[in-house]
């Protein structure tokens, strides 16, 4: 099985379709996106379009939440438009989305639970970064009985496989940061996902057990950037498409 993995859209909808088009080439058996659909860009509407078309189950991220359903104008346009320009319809759906999914393998034998989230299972808002101290993420992992956490938040792309021991035994904890499609932060422009494959093979009891890769793919930040540069959004946000930061 081939599962692909998303996150943090924030409105960008020249990413989202460069996207589509890569992931599609590898033909997954199942995609999810870890949330942030909205917020730093003008295509709110058509991004949420997009998912609700191809059917894609989705969380929360922390800009979705922020979301609600009566008016948000304020006389600081800058702060709310990217907000502000979401449809009636769209914020019913980002209202909607539940705050994480679990779903768990029967692979040879063994259980292989994949716990996905936007920030963490504690909190929307907390980054787990690639130099969190190792006895956070164990503390984590024992907690959620999981063995495969994904998330994005910090829009910044790594795998990292630790060891830990709990009541299941010794195993290997594999966490993911799937990057960001549409606002990538670690320097690189392009969009970053996340591709894991499972199959019989899979095995939490070895370090190199679960298959991942980490896909970046170009798309016209040049149109991104200019959708920016042409609204009432701060033009800070289109030098970020362009630098990666």
């Amino acid at each position: 099985m081939t599962i692909a993995l998303f996150s943090d859209v924030h409105a960008n909808l020249p990413a989202l379709e460069a996207f589509f088009n890569d992931v599609e080439q590898h033909k997954p058996d199942a995609i999810y996106c870890l949330g942030d659909l909205i917020g730093y860009n003008i295509w709110p509407n058509e991004v949420i379009s997009e998912i609700k078309r191809r059917k894609i189950a989705t969380i929360a991220g922390n800009h979705d939440v922020k979301v609600k359903a009566e008016n948000t104008q304020s006389s600081d346009p800058a702060k709310t438009y990217a907000y502000d320009i979401i449809s009636d319809e769209g914020k019913v759906f980002l209202r909607s989305l539940p705050a994480h999914l679990r779903i768990t393998f029967q692979l040879n034998h063994d259980q292989i639970t994949l716990l996905m989230v936007h920030g963490s299972p504690r909190s929307i808002n907390e980054y787990l970064y690639e130099d969190i101290d190792q006895d956070i993420i164990t503390e984590i992992f024992v907690a959620e009985d999981a063995d495969i956490l994904c998330f994005g938040h910090t829009h910044k792309p790594y795998y990292r496989v630790i060891p830990i021991s709990d009541d299941k035994g010794k195993r290997y904890a594999h966490t993911i940061n799937t990057g960001s499609i549409g606002k990538p932060k670690d320097g690189d422009p392009r969009g970053a996902y996340v591709l894991i494959y499972l199959d019989e093979s899979s095995n939490i009891a070895i370090i190199d057990g679960i298959r991942v890769e980490i896909r970046r793919f170009e798309y016209d930040i040049e149109k991104a950037a200019a959708g920016v540069e042409n609204s009432p959004l701060p033009n800070e946000l289109a030098d970020m498409l362009r630098k990666g930061y």
